[in-house]
């Protein structure tokens, strides 16, 4: 029987000739990777001295900090916070990121994403570098053990393989993939499990949609997803990558704890009704629906093709009167993008208020709704008072029906503007 790529990556990071889901090991990830918020690096630092008596950690190059909440302060105590975390950074010769954009993405764009690599995070939205062939898991509030000592205790996971295939339809995109796969397997169905997807559609969604599915992941449970690196994949990040590793993929008779067969070909636009990220329904079923604000950005959808749909639905058109639309590219290198191909003129043009990266409106920092508004989104969560008010509703969509639905200030199909 041969192995999955999350047994043969864990099985290098614990220095074994092989491992199987189950077994109970000793890994060193490659990178450990976090973003400052209250309670959990702030926390982390003073631990590692208080507790443990570490000053320093032993490898910095292994260590990296992205500063993309609470970006920019609005209070002394955020900025303390951040100036913390570049203190913390100096004195240990940890490189800190500012200002780059959503670090879950900005990772991969510094080299981060390491075919064959093993990561950790508190966050599991770091999933999404397993489009490149690495396990980057998030180990919530045991990341501390990863700032002590070389290795973390692991468990080595299952993995659900999902083969897609097919070619999406005008007007589908990744994020309806996802929501998809969450509907047709159910939001546990990979509980603890690796979630690995593969299949022919592969060859035809762009790195940019395969980071948005990668980066969803947990909302089906798993720990993480990883793709087996095809040629794009490698090619983007070979050139980028910070450490030489050799890539790795699946063997073809791999043991899987369940393999899933889905057709993407005839998906239509989905939309996943709050309060809950499981509850995926049909577009079609909500057109209509007043909405007066509408977030494109997140660490999932604000890419360079996010951003470029909307402006193809959104050219020679006007955002309704009084509709709220935010729009956050993922990255300022993706801002940077889309301004010299005109992208952000296009999106300006039709009354966006476009803003340089930040987590926060995600999260509900900035761009707040009020009760009894509604909300089309791309961000992460639908959940009550993640935008705002709890009395609020957020709808996420993908970015094309963001952008029909501002001009229509209502739950749109995108594909009557394609």
């Amino acid at each position: 029987m041969g192995f999955t790529i999350a047994e043969k990556i864990l099985a290098r990071a614990a220095g074994r000739d092989a491992v199987r889901a189950g077994d109970e090991i000793l890994a060193k990830p490659d990178f450990v990777i976090a973003y400052d918020f209250p309670g959990y690096t702030d926390v982390i630092f003073k631990q590692m001295k208080d507790e443990f008596g570490i000053e320093t950690v032993a490898e910095p190059e292994r260590f990296a900090l992205f500063i993309d909440h609470m970006v920019p302060a609005v209070t002394a105590q955020e900025e303390d916070l951040h100036q913390n975390t570049r203190d913390w950074g100096a004195a240990n010769g940890v490189p800190v990121y500012e200002r780059l954009g959503i670090g879950h993405h900005v990772a991969s764009e510094l080299g981060y994403a390491v075919p064959g690599g093993f990561a950790v995070h508190f966050d599991g939205h770091i999933s999404q570098l397993g489009t490149f062939g690495m396990l980057a898991i998030g180990v919530r509030r045991h990341l501390l053990e990863a700032f002590v000592r070389d290795d973390i205790r692991i468990k080595v996971p299952q993995t659900t393989r999902v083969n897609l295939s097919g070619t999406l339809p005008p007007g589908v995109m990744a994020r309806d993939v996802f929501h998809n796969i969450v509907r047709t397997l159910g939001p546990s169905a990979c509980r603890f499990h690796v979630l690995e997807i593969g299949g022919e559609a592969l060859r035809h969604i762009s790195l940019d949609g395969r980071q948005t599915i990668n980066c969803l992941a947990m909302f089906t449970g798993a720990i993480t997803s990883i793709m087996n690196p095809d040629e794009i994949a490698l090619d983007y990040a070979g050139e980028r990558a910070r450490i030489a590793l050799d890539p790795v993929c699946s063997d073809e008779d791999a043991d899987y704890a369940a393999v899933h067969d889905i057709d993407i070909g005839s998906l239509e636009p989905v939309v996943v009704v709050p309060p809950s990220p499981a509850n995926t329904q049909d577009l079609a079923d909500h057109l209509g629906k007043d909405v007066q604000v509408g977030y494109l950005g997140s660490c999932a959808s604000g890419r360079l093709e996010d951003l470029a749909i909307a402006a193809e639905v959104l050219k020679g058109r006007k955002i309704k009167p009084g509709f709220q639309l935010h729009v956050v590219p993922t990255s300022q290198a993706i801002m940077q993008q889309a301004a010299e191909k005109g992208i952000l003129s296009t999106l300006i043009a039709a009354g966006a208020f476009v803003t340089s990266s930040t987590c926060d409106y995600c999260f509900g920092r900035l761009g707040v709704m009020t009760e009894d508004q509604r909300a089309v989104s791309t961000g992460t969560l639908n959940v009550r008072g993640r935008m705002g008010s709890p009395d609020s509703e957020i709808y996420l969509v993908n970015a094309a029906a963001v952008a029909a639905s501002a001009i229509e200030g209502r739950i749109a199909d995108p594909r009557n503007y394609l």
